[in-house]
């Protein structure tokens, strides 16, 4: 392949996919083009810059020192198009673009049908592509370009990253009506000593939330059966294998006075779940995410006040 005298944006795309990736082929995969392809242009790029950016391993692909040192601003350069493209938009007369947003799979199911339809109303040329992962995964993907804002639970403690509080989230106790409590008018903390506490996998922050107020209330959580969604973590409730703390939207929406289960607040016990959006505090499009903060708090107080309380 000639030798190239400039490196292209495409390239950039490429070698920012790469190093995402750790793998031509996933990168490849990601990007829909050949394997081929994306090396032809990793070697062409490579050439033009007289670097080499990648260790080569039967176990895929390693950015080397130089390109660590590069791809913070290979990151803004495709944030800084992105914004061109976006900004090209609006003065055509479109408004938006489209953004990745990342969400928790223990928040996004239960608060996003809430939002998007109205958001989409407001500003029809938005478009979210949304993405589920962990609190700590999004945050991280956040910061390497994966996502361009993420709806999370705090905290969210990276001084590169803007966030705008959204709203706090209680946990409602929810256990079978045939326990021991399930007539009881009003629980106390004090009941709940040594009760079982069902929760899910520990990758999620919520899990570390109910272990730390189990261990105040000194109930049991129960490490041997822990669920891998909500849904699971309802469902093992409902079998009778422990009692369950579970976020507010989620009973909301889950949760019906036909179901073999009762749901209560416990005196005592005010347990909140902190949610934000968040974005790169230097991405070009801040203004508007900051706007769309402002909009989703104004839909969360409209439909979900009975839940909820908005920051």
């Amino acid at each position: 392949m000639p030798r190239q005298d400039h490196v292209t944006y495409r390239q950039i795309d490429y070698f920012c996919n790469v190093v995402d990736q750790g793998s031509l082929r996933r990168a490849a995969d990601r990007l829909n083009i050949t394997q081929p392809t994306l090396t032809a242009q990793i070697s062409a790029m490579e050439q033009t810059l007289d670097l080499p950016l990648f260790e080569r391993t039967r176990r895929g692909v390693h950015p080397t020192a130089a390109a660590r040192e590069l791809l913070p601003a290979a990151r803004r350069i495709r944030e800084e198009m992105q914004a061109f493209v976006d900004a090209a938009g609006r003065l055509s007369g479109q408004e938006g673009g489209t953004y990745r947003l990342g969400v928790t799979p223990t928040l996004g199911p239960y608060l996003l049908p809430h939002l998007l339809p109205d958001l989409h109303k407001q500003r029809s040329e938005l478009r979210l592509y949304v993405r589920e992962g962990a609190p700590s995964d999004l945050e991280a993907d956040l910061k390497a370009g994966e996502h361009d804002l993420i709806l999370s639970t705090q905290p969210i403690l990276s001084q590169d990253l803007e966030l705008e509080p959204l709203f706090r989230e209680p946990l409602m106790l929810v256990m079978p009506r045939d326990h021991r409590l399930a007539r009881k008018a009003k629980i106390n903390r004090s009941d709940l000593f040594g009760e079982e506490v069902l929760t899910i996998d520990e990758h999620h922050l919520y899990h570390r939330q109910i272990s730390d107020l189990c261990q105040s209330l000194g109930a049991h959580m129960r490490r041997d059966y822990e669920g891998t969604s909500l849904d699971t973590l309802r469902q093992m409730v409902v079998m009778g294998m422990g009692m369950a703390f579970l976020p507010s939207l989620y009973v909301a929406s889950e949760i019906r006075e036909t179901d073999s289960l009762r749901v209560t607040d416990v005196i005592g016990v005010n347990v909140m779940r902190h949610h934000a959006l968040a974005w790169r505090a230097r991405s070009p499009v801040r203004t508007l995410f900051r706007a769309l903060a402002e909009e989703m708090k104004a839909l969360i107080k409209t439909q979900l006040s009975a839940s909820v309380k908005v920051a």
